[in-house]
């Protein structure tokens, strides 16, 4: 079967990878539709993704969808046929955490994840014609969800996360500081969660339409100009740290920040004064828990993420793809592969 592996940094390769069979606890899907996310160009184009070096090869993807085609000895309450995604994390160890984190599985510090060189050997993902899952990892998709909306489960749950770590968000006003396909995402989740007035800010107008097509209520180009300012709420979504410094500007005093946007593990420049002296509460959003089923509620209840679908190619294509998802003159923002199917 064909996978999409990298090898190094900018060398993706179409292989040839064994057929899966599914032991006991386990499913084998056939994955339909895959979404480019950042930590696959992050491999793809520097060998890396934050501390996690490539060791050897690795078949990315995370953001996957697709059909259940075997089911290993002891699976329940799933079918063969059944369309489906997949909670790509996998607790190693005993699982136990300390009791001030109870319930926040996404900061156990060992998680296996699709797609991720952070163990040796590596995690293979799930850009691949089929791939084993742990049965406990399997969300079916409910009706009116088709396998291409529900590829994109995964990154709507890291949204609905960092919504969630700002506390109730009805009626509140808020800014999210760029829109690509995550600051996107979060404004979908916003609006969804009661948010009254959402302003998008980004330097590319292609992400602003989409950001408005997502449910933003007002965008504005920062290119030359100032965030807006005195803004209570602000989810930053951009992971640049020389953007931090107007950010924290545009905060109100008092305000608060979630920083879902990932930021370098390496020294970078930023000017972060305003933290202390508008007493800003700067939060920190990582992946998630299990709002990957809250996701799939939510766009079964008619939350809407087709807007931030840009791109289509099939899996012979993939690098075509990954060069599009970099190109700031393709304007892509989700750029989906079809692995397999018709």
């Amino acid at each position: 079967m064909k996978a999409v592996v990298v090898h190094g940094a900018n060398d993706l390769r179409i292989d040839e990878r064994p057929e899966p069979v599914a032991g006991p606890g386990e499913v084998v899907l056939d994955v339909e539709w895959g979404g480019i996310c950042g930590s696959d160009l992050s491999y793809w184009r520097h060998g890396a993704s934050g501390t996690a070096a490539l060791k050897s090869p690795l078949v990315l993807g995370h953001e996957v969808a697709g059909r259940i085609a075997q089911l290993g000895a002891g699976v329940e309450n799933l079918e063969i046929g059944q369309p489906v995604t997949v909670h790509p994390a996998e607790l190693v160890g005993d699982g136990v955490m300390p009791g001030r984190l109870s319930g926040r599985t996404n900061l156990y510090p060992q998680i296996r994840y699709f797609g991720s060189a952070a163990f040796d050997p590596h995690t293979d993902g799930g850009f691949t014609e089929r791939k084993v899952a742990k049965a406990f990892q399997v969300r079916p998709l409910p009706d009116g969800v088709d396998t291409l909306r529900g590829a994109l489960a995964e990154p709507l749950a890291v949204a609905m996360h960092a919504v969630s770590r700002a506390g109730n968000l009805e009626g509140r006003d808020i800014l999210v500081n760029g829109a690509g396909p995550i600051g996107s995402l979060v404004i979908a989740a916003a609006k969804y969660a009661g948010a009254r007035n959402i302003i998008a800010t980004d330097i590319n107008d292609s992400s602003l339409r989409i950001a408005k097509a997502m449910g933003a209520d007002d965008v504005l180009n920062v290119t030359g100009n100032d965030l807006p300012a005195d803004v209570e709420l602000v989810f930053e979504a951009t992971g640049i740290p020389a953007v931090l410094g107007g950010v924290l500007r545009a905060t109100a005093r008092g305000g608060t920040i979630v920083q879902v946007g990932n930021l370098p593990g390496t020294a970078a420049a930023a000017a972060l004064g305003d933290l202390v002296t508008r007493e800003i509460t700067w939060i920190g959003s990582y992946r998630f828990v299990d709002e990957i089923t809250d996701a799939l509620h939510a766009m079964a209840n008619g939350l809407d993420v087709a807007p931030v679908i840009t791109h289509k190619f099939g899996i012979d294509d993939a690098a075509e793809a990954m060069r599009t998802a970099v190109d700031p003159a393709a304007d892509s923002s989700k750029v989906m592969l079809r692995l397999s199917g018709s």
